[in-house]
């Protein structure tokens, strides 16, 4: 079992800049990848970064250039960088962690971002 707990969320105003953490504990020897996703009102969950344990990272293509991924290598806390937030940014930001053995995906219970405009 993994836990997740993430902090950093709350009122931000748009242009301005948040830096979400991700505390892993549990059987962090197994995780592989540690990621944000989010999810706004009335959408689909998509991922935001992933941070990979032998160093990779991987982005979405409407957030590069304003978020930055970090992390320590013993993949116990995870970082999200975001600059010139927009309102469209605003969304439950989930942290989020898959493993290897056993294969499973765990999730923390999500912090809120609103970016006021």
């Amino acid at each position: 079992q993994v836990q997740l707990v993430e902090s950093g969320g709350g009122l931000v105003q748009s242009g301005g800049s948040l830096r979400l953490s991700c505390a892993a504990s549990g059987n962090i020897d197994s995780i592989f990848v540690l990621g944000w996703y989010r999810q706004a009102p009335g959408m689909e969950r998509e991922l935001v970064a992933a941070l990979f344990t032998r160093g990779g990272t991987t982005y979405a293509d409407s957030m590069k250039g304003r978020v930055t991924i970090s992390g320590d290598n013993a993949m116990k806390l995870v970082f999200l960088q975001v600059t010139n937030l927009k309102a469209e940014d605003t969304a439950v930001y989930y942290c989020h962690a898959r493993t290897v053995l056993p294969h499973q995906e765990y999730w923390g219970q999500g912090t809120q971002v609103t970016v006021s405009s």
